[in-house]
């Protein structure tokens, strides 16, 4: 624990009095869907809590109106339709901002049009990527999208299945090989969801025990792409990013756990942010 919280005083070391607009940060976040809205709110507004200059989330229509509404802070830009699909790529890349990371997939839905979108666009992109949620699902039988990229994944038990793509035992040891030779097949690196937080890129492997049971509501996944997308963009490794985010949300979540028991909300975990990183 002492090296984790180390290592969040180096990335969120005291800044220049000369800093500017971008310096730490322009996340792209892709995500939502006509019944998602919400998942890349919490990606956005975990990434600005946690540090990051600027988001612009790239999301359909009815998602990117709502999110808009949320809060001043957040930056839209609507794509028509009702999912993402390979149309939507090319606007993407058109967008006129200079992006420092990526993250992908949180509440963009498992069409057939949305898997093809996200494999193509991680095979075009050089941005470092966090790939959540529907998105782990869409690149789990494509390894090859993988050569050459800076990737982190953030698959719950579920999720993390379809990469394997047999059973784990549900225990520690188990969990921590598996996670291990799935990050060196696929020359990325997971931070894999659990009771035990596992972090690997295939040659290193930690975990982190700090969370709550209170964790289990909806959104509480989404805050954390969000904040490995927010460390990424400071350009920092996949890994490094990944233990530290996993760190940082555990300990507001169990923060937020005892101030709220039963009735926390995602949304109060991002109240407790500033308490880990503002060290």
């Amino acid at each position: 624990m002492t090296e984790v919280v180390k290592l969040i005083e180096s990335i969120y070391a005291k800044r220049d009095p000369g800093s500017r607009k971008y310096d730490y940060g322009h996340l792209l976040i892709i995500g939502g869907s006509k019944m998602y809205s919400g998942a890349p709110a919490f990606n956005a507004l975990a990434a600005l809590r946690c540090g990051v200059d600027m988001v612009t989330v790239a999301a359909v229509e009815r998602p990117a109106d709502i999110i808009a509404g949320f809060a001043p802070d957040l930056v839209t830009y609507p794509l028509e339709g009702d999912y993402f699909t390979r149309k939507h790529i090319k606007e993407i890349f058109g967008i006129k901002r200079r992006f420092s990371a990526c993250v992908i997939g949180s509440g963009i839905g498992n069409e057939t049009e949305t898997v093809e979108a996200v494999c193509e666009f991680l095979k075009k992109t050089d941005l470092p990527c966090v790939i959540d949620a529907d998105a782990i699902h869409a690149v789990a039988s494509k390894p090859e999208i993988f050569k050459g990229k800076t990737f982190l994944l953030t698959p719950n038990r579920n999720e993390f299945l379809s990469l394997i793509k047999s059973e784990v035992a549900q225990k520690l040891e188990a969990e921590m090989e598996a996670t291990k030779n799935v990050a060196r097949e696929f020359g990325c690196t997971i931070l894999y969801k659990g009771i035990e937080d596992i972090i690997s890129d295939g040659r290193q492997t930690e975990i982190n025990e700090c969370g709550s049971p209170y964790m289990t509501k909806g959104g509480t996944g989404d805050l954390l792409a969000g904040i490995c997308g927010a460390i990424i963009a400071r350009k920092v490794s996949c890994f490094e990013a990944a233990l530290a985010a996993s760190y940082i949300n555990g300990l507001a979540g169990k923060l937020a756990g005892k101030k709220h028991g039963e009735s926390m909300l995602a949304s109060d975990i991002l109240e407790e942010y500033h308490k880990i990183i503002n060290l």
